[in-house]
């Protein structure tokens, strides 16, 4: 087996075990990001495809191929199939912006041609001001939206403008998963499966508790948690063979990480962590512990991951059955390489793209990615 070491402290590693109720992995950490483009970024330019000087933070395409676009400001655009300028939906709920808090993202239901659901995530207030995470689902008729309706209301109001999550996610049985980040109370919420927040959750497409989520019958417990121990999850996307839920979290300083979520499942945060206090102060002294899982992969330093996808398109045939993951920090995307459930190395297949939100696979099979101040891009690999 692969020699463990702790980077926190050493800041150099080799590989690390890692384990999950489904079925054992490795997992590998870069120390530094590659210094150059890898040999598979297959010559690609990023095409700007709607230009907008917002934060575009949720994408998804109704069935005629019009986009709708989610900004962090409270807005939702419909960019029309052929078009280049998008149009403002109304009947948004009413949405508290501020720091990392407003409209997040948006999923389509499975069975959208038939019933029509759209989902969004969002920071809602209460009567006092504090800010929680939010899922709402919703219809829409024509430029507005109607039927809305919260399916799922965090009960982790706070002052606090940070680690609202949220990506939404739906699996290979109808089932929604969402995240929800800490927000900003790690030695409290993640660890403890009576309180909300730093939980992936999992709820039927109405909103009601599925009877098999693995806290069910634990009298004190939120029954949504599907699993806990998270910091702030904001990437999120079913493995199209597997139908497995995949996603990565914000570490602090150090220690972003990518999971499969199992349910159940405790991945550690704040007892275990490859990361450290912003100030350069330690966190915790243990990068593992028995009962908590390891990641399929980290980062340190930091990338700052936002949005990730799997790659099954023919337009990208070096990028096909991989992973690409969005960096806020380093304006970059990041080619996650698989073998199996296993995730072997990654490379930096596109940067100066600024603050990389977003990214999804379009239903034409081009890859978009939303930019923060910019606004979508399509990446065309040249002949």
């Amino acid at each position: 087996m692969p020699l463990l070491r702790n980077i926190k402290l050493a800041r150099k590693t080799l590989s690390i075990i890692a384990c999950c109720t489904l079925v054992p992995f490795f997992a590998n950490s870069d120390e530094t990001l590659p210094a150059s483009l890898s040999q598979f970024n297959e010559n690609i330019t990023a095409q700007l495809h709607l230009a907008d000087a917002g934060i575009p933070w949720g994408m998804a395409w109704l069935p005629n191929g019009d986009l709708l676009i989610t900004l962090r400001d409270g807005e939702l655009k419909r960019l029309k199939k052929g078009k280049s300028i998008a149009d403002t939906i109304s009947g948004v709920p009413e949405v508290v912006v501020g720091g990392q808090g407003g409209l997040l993202d948006i999923a389509m239901h499975p069975d959208y041609a038939s019933n029509g659901w759209i989902y969004f995530s969002y920071a809602k207030a209460d009567d006092k001001g504090n800010k929680s995470t939010a899922i709402m689902r919703a219809k829409l008729n024509g430029m507005m939206l109607t039927e809305q309706e919260d399916i799922y209301v965090a009960q982790a109001y706070g002052r606090k403008g940070v680690h609202f999550g949220s990506r939404l996610a739906f699996d290979n049985q109808g089932y929604l998963y969402f995240s929800i980040g800490d927000r900003g109370q790690r030695d409290v919420n993640p660890q403890d499966i009576t309180r909300d927040a730093g939980k992936v959750y999992r709820l039927h497409d109405d909103g009601r508790i599925p009877d098999d989520n693995p806290f069910v019958n634990d009298d004190k417990a939120k029954k949504a948690i599907y699993s806990y121990g998270h910091r702030n999850p904001q990437g999120m996307i079913k493995h199209p063979i597997t139908g497995y839920i995949w996603s990565h979290e914000h570490g602090p300083r150090g220690g972003d990480e990518v999971n499969l979520i199992g349910k159940g499942n405790n991945y550690g945060w704040p007892t275990i962590s490859y990361g450290i206090n912003y100030s350069g102060t330690e966190i915790t002294d243990l990068t593992k512990k028995k009962g908590m899982e390891q990641p399929l992969w980290y980062w340190d330093p930091s990338i700052a991951p936002s949005g990730m996808v799997f790659v099954t398109s023919e337009k990208y045939p070096y990028w096909q059955g991989n992973i690409l993951v969005g960096s806020l920090k380093f304006g970059q995307i990041v080619m996650l390489t698989l073998e199996g459930n296993k995730v072997v190395k990654a490379d930096v297949i596109k940067d100066e793209l600024t603050r990389v939100r977003n990214i999804k696979q379009g239903p034409d099979g081009y890859v978009y990615v939303a930019v923060d101040g910019e606004g979508i891009y399509r990446l065309i690999a040249e002949e």
